[in-house]
């Protein structure tokens, strides 16, 4: 489908802080099934392939719980392979005493759940997209309930071993302080095209006519202040472009915009409006 490799800009990198690393690789190894490809004494990044890592946990200095009522994190997204990978970890979280939430959204199936500090995950499975229904520009996407009776059809009798090689990032979804600004940031400085708006609430972005790489939604209240930097949540996600003229156009997109790029450690980083950070790759 080409919605997660190039020429496609799709989210790369998602990295969080927590407050117990250990915990947290407890959890995310143990239950959700990564394997880590790197440690050290404040962070670990997570794979599925033994190779590359698409999350990464942090421990900051001084770090404090989550804070409600601000930007920043609602939560990323786990993109499966199959469906019955979905029914296989459905069957695991139930095992092992994990609430999950979840939602039949037409376009993809999905649970919900919270991390041990409360970082929100989404684990999901897309429908083929000659299923989605798409009226002029935008496509259709609701919140139902999840048919598990026919998930757990697709339940295969090796059960759950562990995130599956080929699994993705499949998209973020941010908090944000104001609709407005937003649109035009991720629109005329990124890229992206608005693939769903949400009552005024929320809108939904992609490349190459996916249902959203970025959902942004002011649910926690417009004006919303950041996050404090040592708070549990996002600290940044990355963004790959298809190659270095198109992450230079980017580029130039934003500074005409009066959004600044800067450059740490070889690493292109920009904010949004609300303060979310991107690392702008190829």
């Amino acid at each position: 489908m080409g919605f997660h490799t190039k020429p496609t800009t799709f989210i790369g990198h998602v990295k969080v802080k927590v407050t117990d690393l250990q915990r947290a690789i407890k959890f995310y190894r143990d239950i959700l099934g990564f394997k880590i490809l790197e440690q050290t004494a404040t962070t670990v990044e997570l794979t599925t392939d033994g190779k590359t890592s698409f999350l990464s946990l942090e421990q900051p200095d001084n770090v404090i719980p989550k804070q409600g009522r601000t930007t920043g994190l609602y939560h990323f997204a786990i993109l499966l392979p199959e469906k019955s990978d979905l029914a296989n970890i459905v069957v695991h979280l139930v095992e092992n005493g994990i609430r999950f939430g979840s939602s039949d959204h037409l376009v993809s199936e999905a649970l919900y759940l919270h991390d041990p500090d409360g970082n929100e995950i989404e684990i999901y499975i897309d429908r083929d997209p000659s299923k989605w229904t798409w009226s002029g520009e935008e496509v259709e996407m609701t919140i139902d309930p999840l048919n598990f009776e026919r998930l757990l059809t697709s339940v295969t009798p090796t059960k759950w071993r562990g995130m599956p090689e080929n699994t993705v990032m499949g998209h973020i979804h941010l908090h944000v302080a104001e609709i407005e600004k937003t649109e035009e940031f991720f629109v005329k400085g990124l890229g992206f095209d608005v693939v769903n708006r949400f009552r005024g609430q929320a809108l939904f972005l992609s490349s190459n006519k996916y249902h959203h790489h970025i959902g942004v939604n002011v649910w926690n209240g417009v004006g919303a202040p950041k996050p404090p930097k040592n708070s549990v949540g996002l600290v940044y996600y990355t963004l790959v472009y298809a190659d270095e003229e198109a992450r230079q156009q980017v580029i130039e997109n934003l500074e005409k915009l009066g959004y600044q790029v800067t450059e740490d450690n070889y690493q292109l980083t920009t904010e949004d409006p609300s303060g979310n950070v991107i690392v702008l790759t190829v």
